[in-house]
């Protein structure tokens, strides 16, 4: 009897276009072995492992192909997931999975890596209840992707998408963008979203939507136990009909020290739930805040224009590109632009020195700013025509991929660096 898990009818995998990588899900905690037959393939499914979205799973790569794992499984059990490679002819193939099939425990899923792009060997493979076929060669994100397509629905897209918003330094108003840019996407995208206020002790999120919830993230950081959809769904405070907010007790009754993965439960339940997660991370470098930027679908770093932000946005982004080779790199922006008096680094100096353009540049506006700050409004509510709610819906569009990317070349944020050139002159 054939006991490989069969997951769906599907084509055989070839590398798709890297636009698409945000669109796949975390991989759950599952053991993954590959056997493989050749270098190159063991070399990218070790790329793959180190993948942030594959950073729950066990990995574990080894050399040999389906007779070596025939033979390491016939007195051990088989783990969640067997990847196998094989570079032999279809019928050999074929008969070397019989094999495999005889050591392997019920439920587990096998993915083959083979050269024979053909529909009938394909037909067999799925007609032996081989839960996928990969043609080498491979690439990471088509490995990821089969890996979670293991796990979930197929063709479905339920999991949602975390948006990271995090200031390159203290008082940049990092967590202002992040919430006027989650109210746009909720009010002018409909979308329904969520904004996670990372900053327990000194959280703002709850003061600018204007709520008071007498719960909020810190129970479910502190009752991990209790953590699923109804819980966190209790710990929600509705602030539109497509907003909702997770706010930060804000209180300084006893210290906030996390592991690394303490909201890893959390996110899993909002990614299953919410299509979108605006995550309002503190300026603060600890192994949860690192761990919170790598697994985010798309990270907005804030800045403002002086020397310390310029170091401390490259430190973010050498960081986060090396950590994230599978991803787009980060976004940053410039924020509070063009205070009087106040020396500046120039937008098209900063953009030089990171080699890299700012997606928006966010004009120094105290009386509009500060009459929503006090009166716990967003920016669009305060002044609809205002250029930075426009700025925020842009960066909405762009964070989510509903909208076209407009950077520092585009007719608002050319109109700001003209009136920022008037006042210098």
């Amino acid at each position: 009897m054939i006991k490989f898990a069969l997951q769906a009818e599907t084509v055989p995998h070839e590398p798709e276009d890297s636009q698409r990588d945000h669109f796949i899900a975390p991989v759950p905690r599952v053991s993954i072995q590959a056997f493989c037959e050749s270098a190159e393939t063991a070399s990218v499914i070790q790329a793959a492992a180190a993948d942030r979205r594959m950073i729950k799973a066990h990995v574990k790569v080894q050399m040999g192909g389906v007779a070596a794992a025939t033979e390491a499984y016939r007195n051990a059990p088989t783990p969640n997931v067997i990847v196998v490679e094989s570079e032999s002819p279809s019928e050999e193939l074929l008969a070397a999975l019989d094999a495999l099939a005889e050591v392997c425990d019920a439920g587990t899923r096998v993915i083959v890596i083979g050269r024979i792009n053909d529909i009938q060997l394909y037909r067999e493979l799925i007609r032996r209840q081989v839960s996928d076929y990969l043609v080498a060669p491979i690439d990471v994100l088509g490995v990821i992707r089969a890996i979670s397509q293991l796990f979930g629905a197929p063709d479905a897209k339920p999991v949602g998408r975390t948006l990271a918003v995090i200031g390159a330094k203290g008082g940049v108003g990092a967590s202002t963008v992040a919430h006027n840019i989650a109210w746009a996407i909720a009010r002018d995208l409909k979308l329904d979203s969520v904004v996670a206020d990372l900053d327990l002790p000194f959280g703002t999120a709850g003061l600018d939507y204007n709520q008071d919830p007498p719960q909020g993230i810190a129970d479910a950081v502190f009752s991990p136990e209790r953590i699923d959809t109804n819980f966190v769904d209790r710990l929600l405070s509705k602030c539109t009909d497509h907003l909702s907010l997770l706010a930060a007790p804000a209180t300084l009754e006893r210290v906030y020290d996390f592991g690394a993965e303490a909201f890893d439960a959390i996110f899993d339940v909002l990614r299953a739930t919410v299509p979108c997660t605006v995550l309002d991370v503190p300026h603060v470098w600890t192994g949860w805040s690192k761990r919170v930027l790598v697994g985010a679908d798309e990270i907005l770093i804030v800045a403002a224009p002086d020397l310390a932000n310029l170091r401390n946005v490259k430190n973010l982004l050498d960081l986060l590109r090396q950590a994230r080779p599978n991803d787009r790199q980060p976004y940053y922006c410039l924020n509070q632009v063009g205070v009087p008096k106040r020396p500046e680094i120039k937008p098209a100096d900063f953009a030089k020195a990171l080699e890299a353009e700012p997606v928006a540049l966010i004009p120094f506006d105290p009386q509009i700013f500060g009459t929503a700050a006090n009166n716990g409004q967003m920016i669009a509510e305060v002044a609809a025509s205002h250029r930075a709610a426009e700025t925020f819906r842009q960066l909405a569009q762009l964070m989510t991929g509903r909208g076209e990317q407009k950077r520092a070349r585009n007719g608002l944020l050319t109109e700001l660096l003209n009136k920022l050139k008037g006042r210098q002159a």
